[in-house]
């Protein structure tokens, strides 16, 4: 089993920054993709970036050139450094695992095995 906890999230004015870890615990291997997810009310999970196994890493076109992920595998984390918030970015922000060693980046939660909790994130206009 493996537990997920994100931390990090807050409210922030627009065109600041925040910055999201999710620690990793319990059966962990190097061989998973990290991804983030974020769900504003009413709306459906949607996908925002992930890096895969081998270092690879996709973003949302809304979140290209603001947002940035990273992993440290030693310590089984994944960071999502967000900068030049939006009000449109307010969201409850989700990290995930999927074990695999596939290429491609994943953005369906679907392919996903492991949620954490989530974080509020909140940008004031």
């Amino acid at each position: 089993q493996v537990r997920l906890v994100e931390s990090g999230g807050g409210l922030v004015q627009a065109g600041g920054s925040l910055r999201l870890s999710c620690a990793a615990s319990g059966r962990t291997f190097s061989s998973y993709a990290m991804g983030w997810f974020r769900q504003a009310p009413g709306k459906e999970r949607e996908f925002v970036t992930a890096i895969n196994w081998s270092g690879s890493i996709g973003y949302a076109d809304s979140v290209k050139g603001r947002f940035t992920i990273s992993r440290d595998n030693a310590k089984n984390t994944v960071y999502l450094q967000m900068n030049s918030l939006k009000p449109e970015d307010t969201a409850v922000y989700y990290c995930a695992l999927a074990y695999g060693t596939t290429t491609v980046i994943i953005t369906s939660p679907r392919f996903y095995d492991y949620w954490g909790q989530g974080t509020q994130v909140t940008v004031s206009s």
